[in-house]
C-alpha cells in the first residue's frame, strides 16, 4: 500500500464450529445441536473457487474466519484497521424454516460473539443477528443486547419469505431505532430453504449468476421499505446495504423516483421523494465493488448518487473475492476515501 489511511471495515465474517454454540443454547435446543449440528440453510449453488479464501483457514483446522488471531494477523494488523465490524453467518438461519430455533441461534450467536470475541481486540465490534422469522421474538433479542457498548448493528438476512418492507418485519425496525442501532441486510442463502427464489423469475442453474444476480435482492427489499413508509414511520432508523453490490443504486432511484410522480397516491404516508429517504437513511458497503474497465466509469457514477457520503468500505473477509484496501477506488478524491474508508462509518456507529 502507497498510502496509509484511517480504515473502519464493516463486513469481516467471523465463523465458529457449531458446537461452539452449545453452552450458550437452552434445552431443547442444545441437544438438537448437539445431536443433529444448526443445519445451516446455504444457496446450494456450486463456486469453483469455493466461498473462502485459502489462507483463512486457521493452522490448527477449522472454519476460514473461526481464529481471531489470524484475523488479526491477517488483516487488522497489516491494514492498521482501527475498528472491524464482526458480521458472522448466522443471519441465514432465516432461511430456515422454525421460529423459534432459528431465534435460539441467533441469541445463542450473540452471547458467543460477546463473550469470546468482542474482547479479543480492540478493534472488534459486533453486528448483533437476528432472526426474521419471528418479528416479535427479534425485536426482544435487540432489545436483550443492544446495551452491550461492542454491539453496534443488528444484521438480517436478505434471503426472506416477502420484501422487508412488509408491516411483518416493523417490530425489528422499531426495536432497531428504539436502541439507536442501523439495521444491516446481508445476502448469502438467497433461494434455500423458506426464502423466496433468488432471481426475479426463479431459479437460475450456476453460482455465477446466483452470485450477480445477488443485488436483484437489494433492489426489490430497498422498493419495499421505502414505499412502505419504514423511514417515515421511523425517522431515527438507519439502514446498512452490505454485500449487495452499488452501481444499481442511481438507475433504481431514478426509475423510483420517476414512477413516485405519477403513483403518489398510492404511498400517501411519503411526502418527499423516494430518492431523498435513501440518501437519508441508506449506507452501501463497497464489497463487491463493480470494476468497469475505465475506472473513470465508476468516478463518473459515484458522482450521480453522492457516494462519498453513503458508501462504506467493507474487505468482506475471508471471503474469495476479498477486497484489499489498498487497490479500490484509487481514483476517487482523498477527501471521498477518508469518508468511505473511515469517516461515515464512524459517524453511523458512533465509534
Amino acid at each position: 500500500m502507497k498510502e496509509r489511511m484511517k480504515i473502519i471495515d464493516t463486513d469481516i465474517h467471523n465463523e465458529q464450529d457449531d458446537a461452539a454454540l452449545i453452552p450458550y443454547l437452552p434445552e431443547p435446543w442444545r441437544s438438537r445441536v448437539a445431536r443433529s449440528g444448526v443445519g445451516w440453510a446455504g444457496s446450494g449453488y456450486y463456486s469453483p473457487v469455493g466461498v473462502m479464501k485459502k489462507d483463512a483457514i486457521p493452522p490448527q483446522g477449522g472454519k476460514a474466519g473461526s481464529d481471531p488471531e489470524l484475523i488479526i494477523k491477517q488483516l487488522i494488523e497489516p491494514y492498521e484497521v482501527e475498528f472491524a465490524v464482526l458480521t458472522g453467518v448466522v443471519y441465514n438461519i432465516s432461511a430456515t424454516h422454525d421460529p423459534d430455533f432459528a431465534a435460539a441461534i441467533c441469541s445463542a450467536y450473540n452471547d458467543f460473539l460477546i463473550n469470546e470475541w468482542l474482547g479479543r481486540h480492540p478493534s472488534f465490534k459486533g453486528a448483533a443477528a437476528v432472526s426474521t422469522l419471528d418479528p416479535v421474538l427479534a425485536a426482544r433479542e435487540i432489545d436483550r443486547v443492544a446495551g452491550h457498548p461492542d454491539i453496534v448493528e443488528v444484521i438480517i438476512s436478505s434471503a426472506a419469505r416477502s420484501p422487508l418492507g412488509h408491516r411483518y418485519y416493523h417490530p425489528i425496525y422499531e426495536a432497531a431505532e428504539r436502541n439507536g442501532l442501523p439495521v444491516a441486510i446481508h445476502p448469502g442463502a438467497e433461494g434455500a430453504g423458506s426464502s423466496t427464489a433468488p432471481t426475479a423469475v426463479g431459479y437460475p442453474a450456476r453460482y455465477i449468476e446466483w452470485h450477480t444476480n445477488l443485488s436483484q435482492t437489494f433492489m426489490a427489499h430497498l422498493v419495499s421499505i421505502v414505499t412502505e413508509g419504514v423511514f417515515v414511520k421511523y425517522p431515527g432508523l438507519k439502514l446498512v446495504l452490505v454485500e449487495g453490490g452499488v452501481s444499481w443504486l442511481p438507475p433504481l432511484m431514478w426509475r423510483l423516483d420517476k414512477n413516485y410522480k405519477a403513483l403518489r397516491s398510492t404511498v400517501p404516508w411519503l411526502k418527499r421523494m423516494p430518492s431523498e429517504y435513501i440518501r437519508d437513511h441508506c449506507y452501501l458497503t463497497t464489497q463487491p465493488i463493480e470494476e468497469p474497465d475505465n475506472p473513470q466509469h465508476l468516478v463518473d457514477l459515484f458522482n450521480m448518487f453522492d457516494a462519498e457520503n453513503i458508501l462504506m468500505y467493507s474487505s468482506d473477509y475471508p471471503h474469495w473475492d476479498f477486497d484489499d484496501p489498498g487497490m479500490i477506488l484509487r481514483k476517487l478524491t482523498a477527501e471521498a476515501r477518508r469518508k468511505i474508508f473511515y469517516e461515515n462509518a464512524k459517524k453511523l456507529y458512533k465509534l
